[in-house]
């Protein structure tokens, strides 16, 4: 075991902790913020399918895939996001580099573990409307946070079943100014929840060989609903606004707000895939989840409502000789995938739908089992009719994904 990688890994987990803002979407706003995680790089450039697992990739989005495992897996990854937002005509452009996750899979014989964070939503949004006489500016910061630890067990040959518990934990910051020339001073609202609580994800994972080549994978995961603590905090400041928009000379009152409870959606998906192994894997999955449970938490946003999200994705890799010795790009994975989403968030009565196309690559490193993975993808979310936002986006993604044997009993000291 190199020390020095496992010295890193815990530097990577300590910053990790840090709340990231990594999203710069207005539809960001409500509920926990914009659900972001779709899994690893190896998998986000598949669409976020996650039908498929192997032995040395951890499949963080089925916990019974754990016992696939055959080395221990340390992951980590991270993305660049450029986002062109249109309304009206008008035309920005957000750019934002994050950590994305840190994750270890560890094989125990028919069993398998992983343990490991992630951000899971995010809330990042600064929006201005102005008059000649007014100022109105909204500005948001923080999301949810994953800490996870979970187990699978192999039934028997080609079943997998399993089972994680996951700790959420974050906040999230909305401030809004308001400001009236006629009037000398502006007033200046905050409202931040801090965030935490349990959830569980049950899984199912099963490998058929349908002929000498073939095989079949079949996915199934359950997360049921469950509550999370909200801790509620609000002041109110009358604010001198000065005329190139910043503030001063504030005048804070703390207004009492009562601590509260908001539920953490249900979770279905069941999919399925056909390949041949080592070479290449095509599958589709569908998602149902219940955000329509979702709140605004301390506060009431009257044209922002949620209803339960479906999402389709559909991916696979292709690998043209993985144990070639004379072409490296030959063992090179070779991964694309699209995915369709309804994210659940209803702006002003019209739903907000999200596509996305992607494309991978796996790069052995040196001996074939770990590998750095790259993957971009192009996609939308919004659309600029009902006055509403329109995001197109590119996703760069980068992991290192290394493997190892633990647990050898030596046979020379």
């Amino acid at each position: 075991m190199n020390r020095c990688f496992l010295i890193a890994v815990c530097l990577l987990l300590s910053f990790s902790a840090v709340s990231q803002n990594n999203t710069a979407s207005p539809y960001s706003f409500g509920g926990i913020g914009l659900i972001k995680f779709r899994g690893t790089v190896d998998l986000e450039s598949m669409g976020g399918m996650s039908v498929f697992s192997d032995s040395i990739h951890t499949n963080v989005m089925n916990p019974a895939t754990y016992a696939n495992l055959r080395y221990t897996n340390y992951s980590v990854g991270g993305q660049f996001n450029s986002t062109n937002l249109e309304e009206d005509g008008n035309k920005e452009q957000t750019q934002i580099t994050s950590l994305d996750y840190v994750i270890i899979g560890i094989p125990m014989g028919k069993f398998g573990a992983s343990f490991g964070l992630y951000p899971y939503s995010a809330v990042g949004y600064d929006l201005e409307n102005t008059t000649d006489t007014q100022l109105n500016r909204f500005t948001g910061t923080g999301g949810l946070t994953k800490v996870y630890l979970g187990i699978g067990y192999n039934v028997f040959e080609g079943l997998n079943v399993g089972v994680e518990a996951q700790y959420n934990f974050g906040n999230i910051r909305n401030q809004g100014l308001f400001n009236d020339t006629s009037i000398q001073f502006g007033t200046q609202e905050v409202n931040r929840s801090d965030i935490s609580g349990l959830n569980f994800v049950l899984g199912a994972h099963y490998i058929k060989a349908i002929n000498e080549k073939l095989e079949l994978q079949a996915s199934l995961t359950y997360t049921p609903s469950s509550d999370l603590t909200v801790s509620n905090f609000r002041e109110i400041a009358t604010v001198l606004v000065t005329e190139s928009g910043g503030i001063g000379g504030a005048e804070i009152t703390e207004v009492s707000v009562q601590d509260s409870e908001i539920q953490f959606p249900s979770l279905i998906s069941f999919g399925a895939g056909v390949g041949e192994k080592n070479k290449w894997f095509v599958g589709g999955e569908y998602i149902s989840q219940g955000t329509g449970v979702l709140n605004n938490r301390s506060f009431d946003l009257p044209n922002i409502t949620y209803q339960d999200a479906t999402k389709i994705r559909l991916g696979g890799f292709y690998v043209p000789k993985y144990n070639s010795l004379t072409s490296y790009w030959s063992r090179v994975t070779y991964r694309a995938g699209v995915r369709f989403e309804d994210t659940g968030i209803v702006v002003a009565g019209e739903g907000i739908n999200e596509f996305g196309m992607s494309f991978g690559l796996g790069f052995p490193v040196g001996r074939r089992i770990s590998n750095i993975n790259l993957g971009v993808e192009l996609g939308r979310r919004g659309t600029t009719d009902f006055q509403l936002v329109q995001e197109n986006f590119v996703n760069v993604f980068i992991s290192l994904s290394l493997n190892d044997k633990w647990f050898i009993k030596r046979k020379y000291d």
